[in-house]
C-alpha cells in the first residue's frame, strides 16, 4: 500500500504563491507518474499537472501553465507544485496521486488527503 502525504496549502492573496509537496510512503517501487489535481466546491476534481518519473516528462492543464512548476525528487519519490500568481478560482483543495501505469488526466491509483488552497483578499 501507498501513502500519500500532502503539504504547503493555506491562505494567500491573489497574485501570492504557495509550495505545495508529496511525499510517497509505503510500497517501495518506482512510480510510473506522480501529480497534482483539485477540486473546488461543486465542481469536480481536476488534473492540474504531473511529471513521469522515466523522463521528467511534465504536463500541465492550459489553466496554469506560465503560473505554477512541477518538480520532483525521485530519490525521496516526492513531488512539488510551486504556484505563483494565484487566483480566486485556484481555492480548491488539491491532491497529490501517484499511478502506476498512467501519465496525466487518467492517473487514479493513489490519493493523498488533500490540502487545502484558499485565495482570498
Amino acid at each position: 500500500q501507498v501513502h500519500l502525504v500532502e503539504s504547503g496549502g493555506g491562505l494567500v492573496q491573489p497574485g501570492g504563491s504557495l509550495k505545495l509537496s508529496c511525499a510517497a510512503f509505503g510500497r517501495t517501487f518506482r512510480p510510473y507518474a506522480m501529480g497534482w489535481f483539485r477540486e473546488a466546491p461543486g465542481k469536480e476534481r481536476e488534473f492540474v499537472g504531473a511529471v513521469r518519473w522515466a523522463d521528467s516528462i511534465i504536463e500541465y492543464a492550459d489553466f496554469v501553465k506560465g503560473r505554477f512548476t512541477i518538480s520532483r525528487d525521485s530519490a525521496r519519490n516526492t513531488v512539488d507544485l510551486q504556484m505563483n500568481n494565484l487566483r480566486f478560482e485556484d481555492t480548491a483543495v488539491y491532491f497529490c496521486a501517484l499511478d502506476r501505469r498512467r501519465f496525466g488526466i487518467s492517473m487514479n491509483d493513489y490519493w493523498g488527503d488533500g490540502t487545502q488552497v484558499t485565495v482570498s483578499s
